[in-house]
C-alpha cells in the first residue's frame, strides 16, 4: 500500500546546536510533511524575566519559520514552560531565599506562561506547552504547587479554546483520570487536552477523553493497532526529538512517525484513521 497523505510528527524539538534544519530534512525526505514544534527550553539557564521567555520562544518562532520557508513543510508552535524548569528554579531559589523564592518561581512561571499567551493572540503559537508536572518523584511542596499551576493553566487555556499539550509522569492508572478530574473543574474541553509521550493503549475508556499523543517506538505498535479503532476522538502519533547533540536520536529520530504510519497501514489501519491521525484531528486541536 502506498500512502500518499499528510504525515504528522506531533510533538518534535529542534535545536540550533543540533541537526535543527537536517532533522527537518530527514523527516521531510521519510515522507512527513507537518510537525509540530514544541518549545525546548535551556535547562542549563531558563528565562527568569517575562522578557527573557519571549526572547527565548521568539527563537524556537523563528525555527519554525526556518523550516517552512527552507522546506515548505506544515509548522504549528507549542510555547510555554517546560515542568522540568520550573521544578529545578523552585528548588534553586527556595533553597537560596526561602518562601521568597517559592513566590519568585511562581511569578515566574505566570510570566513565562503570559509570554505564550502573548504569540497565541498574535496567531503565532497553536498551543501551550508543554505543561504539566514532574515526570519524577518530587517532594509533596512541589508536586502539589504543580498541580496547582496546572489548573490555573488549565482554566486560562479553557476561558480562550486554547490547546495545551501536557508533561506528566509515565505509567499510572490514575494518571488520565486525575487530568481528566482537573481539566473538567476548570472548564476545559477535554478534546483540547493533549497527553504528551501517552502509552500506546489509546481507548477512550482508558484516556478518559483526553487526546494521546503515543510516543511510537517500535515496541507501541501492537498496542495501538489493538486499541486504534476504540479512540473515540482518534491519537496523534509523535517522536519527541530532542535535537541533542550529546544524545543523537533521542527520544525517537525525525524519521520515526513517517516509518510507523506506513507500519501501521501495512498491519491493517486504514488510511482514514491515519487521515484523521495527520490532518483532521489537527485541525481540530489546533486549527489550520
Amino acid at each position: 500500500m502506498v500512502y500518499d497523505g499528510p504525515i504528522l510528527d506531533n510533538h518534535l524539538h529542534l535545536n540550533r546546536r543540533g541537526l535543527f534544519l537536517e532533522a527537518a530534512r530527514d523527516f521531510q525526505r521519510q515522507g512527513g510533511t507537518d510537525l509540530v514544534l514544541v518549545h525546548l527550553p535551556d535547562f542549563s539557564a531558563p528565562p527568569e524575566t517575562r522578557a527573557g521567555h519571549e526572547a527565548a520562544y521568539a527563537d524556537t518562532l523563528a525555527m519554525a519559520q526556518s523550516v517552512r520557508e527552507k522546506f515548505g513543510l506544515g509548522v504549528r508552535v507549542v510555547l510555554g514552560p517546560h515542568p522540568a524548569a520550573f521544578v529545578h528554579q523552585f528548588e534553586r531559589w527556595v533553597n537560596e531565599e526561602g518562601e521568597n523564592g517559592r513566590d519568585r518561581a511562581v511569578e515566574n512561571y505566570r510570566h513565562s506562561i503570559d509570554a505564550a499567551l502573548h504569540f497565541v493572540h498574535e496567531g503565532e503559537a497553536h498551543a501551550i506547552g508543554e505543561v504539566g508536572r514532574p515526570h519524577w518523584p518530587v517532594a509533596d511542596e512541589v508536586w502539589d504547587l504543580s498541580n496547582e499551576l496546572l489548573e490555573e493553566t488549565m482554566h486560562l487555556a479553557a476561558q480562550e479554546g486554547i490547546p495545551l499539550q501536557l508533561h506528566v509522569e509515565g505509567e499510572s492508572a490514575d494518571t488520565y483520570p486525575d487530568l481528566s478530574r482537573r481539566a473538567l473543574r476548570q472548564g476545559m474541553d477535554l478534546r483540547k487536552l493533549i497527553r504528551h509521550y501517552a502509552p500506546p493503549d489509546v481507548r477512550t475508556s482508558n484516556t478518559c477523553g483526553l487526546i494521546p499523543s503515543v510516543l511510537c517506538g517500535k515496541g507501541a505498535l501492537d498496542r495501538l493497532i489493538e486499541t486504534h479503532d476504540q479512540a473515540k476522538h482518534g491519537f496523534f502519533l509523535e517522536t519527541d526529538y530532542m535535537d541533542d547533540p550529546r544524545r543523537p536520536g533521542a527520544v525517537l529520530g525525525p524519521k520515526t512517525v513517517p516509518k510507523r504510519t506506513r507500519q501501521l497501514l501495512e498491519a491493517g489501519v486504514s488510511e482514514e484513521v491515519m487521515w484523521n491521525t495527520h490532518h483532521e484531528l489537527p485541525a481540530k486541536v489546533y486549527g489550520d
